[in-house]
């Protein structure tokens, strides 16, 4: 098993979280989109948590907006009036937009937490192609989601298959945060013990 785990090891899966070199990116979690699919409300909820540590943490974040004329903004439940770097987008891949290319080298992110929807389209292929970059791509199982279940867990699959990192919302945050001394972190467990109410 340790050969095994030492011969299909890649640098994606065993690279830490350091703050600086982060980037939360939360794909096209506007109103016309979010509204059909699965488990929303929950999905929602962890996106939130994670945009509310890297806040507290000075960790970048980073919104992809699908065709907004037609599907709407992101949800101003998630932005609470913050500026985020907003990329708008027709193709399904983030990655065929220039000012985010540039936004990422300009940062030199090695990083990207990716959130979500739809993760068989948006999430999916935007991941694909920065792993391709050469980006490591973590994603957090409960902050992405499909219209179908099945969508959803397939496209799960493909990405760890494809080299992204298996995660959850409270593993991230947890790792970001690194240790319990940190002045921070009496409020980062608070947003963790924040528990989900449908």
């Amino acid at each position: 098993m340790d050969q095994f785990l030492r011969k299909n090891s890649t640098p994606n899966n065993i690279k830490r979280l350091l703050e600086d070199e982060t980037l939360l990116l939360i794909v096209d979690v506007q109103d016309k989109l979010i509204r059909n699919i699965k488990g929303n409300k929950l999905i929602v909820f962890n996106i939130k948590k994670l945009i509310d540590t890297c806040n507290l943490l000075n960790i970048r974040i980073a919104i992809t907006e699908q065709n907004p004329l037609k599907l709407g903004m992101t949800l101003e439940s998630l932005l609470e009036k913050n500026e985020y770097p907003k990329f708008e987008k027709m193709e399904f891949s983030c990655s065929e937009n220039k000012s985010f290319i540039n936004y990422i080298s300009k940062y030199n992110f090695k990083n990207i937490i990716i959130c979500g929807i739809e993760s068989h389209i948006c999430v999916l292929q935007t991941s694909i192609d920065l792993l391709q970059k050469g980006l490591n791509i973590l994603i957090p199982r409960d902050a992405i989601g499909s219209r179908n279940e099945i969508d959803n867990d397939t496209a799960f699959l493909r990405l760890i298959l494809s080299g992204a990192v298996a995660s959850t919302t409270e593993s991230l945050i947890c790792e970001l945060c690194k240790t319990s001394n940190r002045k921070e972190f009496r409020d980062v467990s608070k947003i963790l013990k924040n528990s989900f109410s449908n």
